[in-house]
Parts: C-alpha cells; sequence; structure tokens
C-alpha cells in the first residue's frame, strides 16, 4: 500500500485546490494507493461537501496551524509544531507515508527537508530539479533550479550523478546523456565553477558525459536528456520559460509544444538528494496542478529513487 502526504493548508487557494485535486488524482492513482490530508478537518470536509464526496474520501489527518506563504521557514517550522508541513513531515520521518508533497511554503519544506529527514549520506547538497518538455516530444531534466545559487565544480558533478539516476529510474532512459550548462561547447569555455566541472565529469564512468550545452540547445532535446547548472542560473531559465508560456497564452498563441511548457502539466519538483520523498509546487497551483503534483510523487516514490541514490553515494 502506497500511502503519499499531502498539505492541505498550503499553497494561495487552499484548501479548495488541494482538495480538488486530490479528488481528480484518486481517480487516476492505482488501486492501493492512500492519499494523507493534513489540515483542519473541518475545513477540509467542507470541501469534501461541495464536491458532493464522503467524509472519508480521504484519511485526514487533524492539524490547528498553517504556515504562511510569506512567513519565516526556519522560525515557522519551529514554532508552528502542530502546522499542516511540521506534521507531514513528522509523518514521514517516521514511516507513516511514502511521500509528502505540498504547494505551501517552499521555504519551510526545504527546512522541513533538511530538519527531519535529512540528506542522504554523501551528498553535499540536495537539488530540486523541473522536468520540461522538449521540442522532440520527449523531456529533459534541468538541475539545480534554485536550491543552491552558488554551486562548487564537486557539487554540479554530484548534481549530474544524481540527474542520471532520476532520468534513469523515473524517466525510464536507459543511458541518459547528461550536459554541462555552459556559454559555449568547448571545454575552455565558463568560469572557473564550469571548467573545473567539465574536468571531473569528463573523466566519469558513472553516466553519459556529452560535454558543454548552449541554452539554446537545450529545449530542443536533441543534445541532452539532464542538464547541470547552479541554481541560479536554473533558476532564471525555468523562470523563463515558464513567464514565455503565460506571455504566449495572454497573446491567444495555439501551439502544441508551448501549451506543453505549462508547469501545472508536471506540477511538483522534486527535492532529490533527502532521505524522503518530498515534491514542492507552485503556491497559485491549480487543482489540476495539484492533481499532476500527486502523481509525480507517487511516480518518484515507485521509481525507489532515494534507495537507488543511497546506493549510489554510500
Amino acid at each position: 500500500m502506497l500511502r503519499i502526504g499531502i498539505d492541505a493548508m498550503g499553497g494561495d487557494f487552499a484548501p479548495e485546490a488541494v482538495v480538488k485535486g486530490a479528488l481528480d488524482a484518486s481517480g487516476e492513482l492505482p488501486d492501493g494507493s492512500v492519499l494523507v490530508l493534513f489540515g483542519d478537518r473541518e475545513q477540509i470536509i467542507r470541501e469534501l461537501r461541495k464536491e458532493g464526496c464522503p467524509e472519508d474520501a480521504f484519511e485526514i489527518v487533524h492539524t490547528t496551524e498553517v504556515i504562511g506563504m510569506n512567513e519565516h521557514p526556519a522560525q515557522s517550522f519551529v514554532k508552528k509544531s502542530d502546522s499542516s508541513v511540521v506534521v507531514g513531515f513528522r509523518h514521514l520521518q517516521e514511516g507513516k507515508i511514502d511521500g509528502f508533497a505540498s504547494v505551501g511554503n517552499t521555504g519551510a519544506m526545504l527546512v522541513g527537508s533538511m530538519q527531519t529527514v535529512g540528506q542522504i549520506e554523501g551528498i553535499i547538497r540536495p537539488a530540486i530539479s523541473a522536468q520540461i518538455e522538449a521540442s522532440n516530444g520527449k523531456s529533459f531534466l534541468l538541475l539545480d533550479v534554485g536550491l543552491n545559487v552558488d554551486c562548487k565544480p564537486e557539487v554540479l558533478y554530484q548534481y549530474a550523478v544524481i540527474g542520471n539516476a532520476y532520468a534513469q529510474n523515473i524517466m525510464n532512459l536507459d543511458k541518459p546523456r547528461v550536459a554541462l550548462l555552459n556559454i559555449g561547447e568547448e571545454k575552455e569555455k565558463g568560469n572557473i565553477a564550469t571548467k573545473a566541472a567539465y574536468e571531473l565529469m569528463e573523466q566519469t564512468e558513472q553516466f553519459d558525459f556529452v560535454g558543454n550545452v548552449e541554452s539554446k540547445y537545450i529545449f530542443t532535446g536533441e543534445f541532452a536528456d539532464v542538464v547541470v547548472c547552479d541554481g541560479f542560473v536554473g533558476n532564471v531559465i525555468l523562470k523563463q520559460a515558464e513567464g514565455f508560456y503565460e506571455i504566449a497564452k495572454a497573446n491567444g498563441v495555439k501551439d502544441e509544444y508551448i501549451d506543453k511548457l505549462n508547469y501545472e502539466i508536471v506540477g511538483g519538483t522534486p527535492v532529490l538528494g533527502i532521505n524522503g520523498n518530498v515534491m514542492v509546487g507552485h503556491g497559485c497551483s491549480s487543482p489540476f496542478a495539484v492533481k499532476n503534483m500527486i502523481l509525480q510523487t507517487e511516480k518518484t516514490i515507485k521509481g525507489r529513487l532515494v534507495k537507488k541514490l543511497c546506493e549510489i553515494f554510500n
């Protein structure tokens, strides 16, 4: 039995969007999957009634506090011990759920990840990644996309190892092509960190390193399945893609590929390199985005990525 925990009080439109998204996801999850909602029981039940669903549609863990979107992550995690985020992480740490997902305060989710399940031994810094649609009908993994804005070469190398494992176990690629994002294809291009990272990657047998890749090529999917960069660059690229989609949508552009750049299709971003399955989503997530975040969480749990990473780094 797979048990997926959901922060019902997180996000701009909680609990309505979360409950609706959970209901939609429950219809697509395989038999034996259980959704556990953390939050105010009365509010959750009210939303279930609006949807014409029984009160026992989900397992509900009642909590009395909420960590707001603009609250200080570390301080709130300590002070609000009965918040949906803290209680959810407590259940994850105790093995009562197999994964935990939220569209709430991202900082609090990252603090919870480090203070409860902790990072995998041997990993210098965890990362958050984004699986992005490519124009060739496939997709590529970009990491880091915001957790660590400055990275040493050794960290970038580990991101390549982590991304390679994700691509194999979650994206089902036998031999992912791993590239280092840079300002040119030549080995000599880049800053001190990327030059040193290249030196490390070209000597490895842990993954299939295909060299540097320029940003104008990554969305084609023709050169790489995993694209490695620091969190500053990754976050800029991710938000640029999201902004481009919003502009196209606002201008009435109808294009099958551009539509796939909608972040709601994937729904959530996994925190990679920690001893648990944690998924974070946008605070403005709709029920559609929440549904896909939950489905992505289920996929990540089933891929046993945490176990695979533990085997690699220990």
